[in-house]
């Protein structure tokens, strides 16, 4: 496309002036001509758009808006605007500079944010599905979490290997961080599973609401974090309604029951190292590295304590049951679905104030609970039932009052460093 000449005059028309006031002139070098600009000076906005187009040079415009008097205007307008100009795109100019006007995730971030959602629902309902299907003829809880991280830091390194991420680089300092991170994940990660395999996975994951109050409990008792009363009282309702669920839970048994407990708690502690750990390392590093040295924390036990096992009967009895390619696809699948989740939990939760990150814990769980019961055909007693209503409306109104406290925490920190 042929270029603009060096010089582009521009002419801005004022009301109330009897003579147009004419900008001061720049050159401009390999320029195409262009649509509209959208410039914003000081604290106005404003549209330039041609008045006529001709096979010449545009050189007269016409500004939608009246400035407040002003000598001169500098506009400049580089070669990266003019090149996205020449694809077909709008040109913005802020404080002086042309740049192209926003992508789709710019000027839709509510859709984009909400297929995040959508994808970290949908892994993570198939991950679980999936995985309690597996413990139906592999009950192996500890060599499956092995499996899940040993998929997961495979893809990572993959990932690393073509650069999709960059690997961020570790050192001592930020591997002594996250090691204590990682042990607290490797443990809540062991003992979610060892109550997956025991008992329903929606009875799981109603004690798992539980964990609210594990993380209040901590932060005011080992942190010394002052707890409002509000958010205490909001507690109440989760412990009576995972209590009333217990009671009369079809599938219950002390060790899935205790191994969720124990899962609460050690993901409690590792929110709570992980906040000692923030550097300025991306999310998806972070949880790279995690995985990696997760792992190291959960082969002993799954050697130790099912390794004589697998052995000799575990591994055999899987393959005759259900033949040895689903046997090792599903092993695969689950160990995929596990990594993409996190990571995109992660990622997720990232793009979000805390009031939508809230709401977002508590509607994965009611997903989760929902389809695992519609799937297996759980059957659940009417006590059961409503417990867990009441035990999931607690965590929402928790996570709600927990949400806005801090909404206001960010809010006042802000004020006052103005």
């Amino acid at each position: 496309m042929a270029s603009m000449s060096n010089t582009i005059q521009f002419s801005l028309q004022r009301p109330h002036f009897s003579s147009p006031h004419k900008l001061a002139s720049r050159s401009v070098t390999t320029l195409v001509p262009f649509k509209s600009l959208s410039v914003v000076s000081n604290s106005k906005s404003f549209d330039i758009s041609p008045v006529g187009l001709s096979s010449k040079p545009l050189e007269l415009f016409k500004c939608s808006q009246v400035l407040k008097p002003r000598n001169n205007v500098d506009v400049f307008i580089t070669k990266a605007a003019a090149a996205a100009d020449a694809e077909g795109h709008e040109i913005e100019i802020t404080d002086g500079y042309a740049k192209p006007t926003k992508d789709f995730a710019e000027k839709f971030p509510a859709l984009v944010t909400g297929f995040f959602f959508f994808t970290w629902y949908f892994l993570n309902v198939i991950f679980n599905i999936l995985n309690k299907k597996v413990y139906n003829y592999f009950p192996y809880p500890y060599f499956v979490s092995v499996v899940h991280l040993l998929v997961g830091v495979t893809y990572c390194l993959v990932s690393w290997s073509v650069g999709l991420p960059k690997r961020a680089p570790i050192d001592k300092e930020l591997l002594l961080l996250l090691t204590p991170v990682a042990f607290c994940h490797a443990l809540g990660h062991v003992m979610s599973n060892v109550s997956f395999a025991t008992v329903a996975v929606s009875f799981t994951h109603t004690i798992k609401a539980l964990e609210p109050f594990f993380s209040a409990s901590a932060s005011q008792f080992v942190l010394g974090h002052q707890i409002p009363v509000s958010l205490w009282l909001s507690l109440a309702p989760v412990v009576i309604g995972v209590s009333m669920a217990s009671l009369t839970e079809l599938s219950f048994n002390w060790t899935g029951f205790i191994s969720a407990m124990i899962s609460n708690i050690a993901f409690t502690y590792r929110s709570i190292y992980s906040k000692k750990a923030m550097t300025g390392m991306d999310s998806t590093n972070i949880y790279a590295y995690i995985s990696i040295i997760a792992l190291f924390f959960c082969l002993p036990p799954a050697i130790f304590i099912e390794g004589p096992q697998l052995l000799q009967y575990g591994f055999k009895d899987a393959i005759t049951k259900v033949g040895l390619y689903k046997f090792l696809s599903d092993l695969f699948w689950i160990g995929m679905f596990y990594h993409l989740y996190n990571q995109i939990a992660t990622n997720t939760l990232e793009r979000v104030a805390p009031l939508t990150h809230a709401v977002g814990n508590v509607l994965k769980r009611v997903f989760v609970i929902g389809f695992s019961i519609v799937v297996f055909g759980n059957k659940i007693s009417t006590q059961t039932g409503i417990g867990t209503a009441i035990a999931i409306a607690g965590v929402a109104i928790y996570s709600l009052i927990k949400a806005r406290i801090e909404e206001q925490k960010r809010k006042a920190a802000v004020a006052h460093a103005q």
